[in-house]
């Protein structure tokens, strides 16, 4: 796993709001917004406000924040008018796909998804 400090990471500049972001949504404890590369119609990212590397991380850390990343991201998706068709999506560590090592979740959707095929 790639180690990023706060200071270094792309997710607690975008929370800091050091770099600017299409945010749909916060809360006390994460914030959500828009990907600048969507794999779907519809690809925000929740991102708990504390750094960790991985949702893992996060659990362990505060259940809290973690619970908070997915009740953002559940209102997200009523927001959105996806609420009864969306697909979660967490990828843990480099060989999964995750490029920013900041706990986040992609809420995706609009688009035909199958079981078979991840985006």
């Amino acid at each position: 796993m790639t180690s990023q400090t706060p200071s270094d990471c792309l997710f607690c500049k975008i929370v800091a709001g050091e770099i600017p972001s299409d945010r749909v949504a916060e809360s006390e404890r994460s914030v959500a917004f828009r990907d600048i590369s969507p794999a779907a119609p519809v690809h925000v990212l929740v991102v708990p406000r504390r750094h960790e590397p991985t949702v893992g991380a996060l659990a362990a850390a505060s259940g809290d924040d973690l619970a908070d990343v997915f009740r953002l991201a559940a209102r997200v998706a009523e927001q959105e008018g996806v609420a009864d068709a969306h697909r979660m999506i967490v990828n843990t560590g480099a060989g999964a796909g995750q490029t920013v090592f900041h706990a986040h979740v992609h809420v995706l959707a609009g688009a035909a998804f199958t079981e078979g095929s991840m985006v």
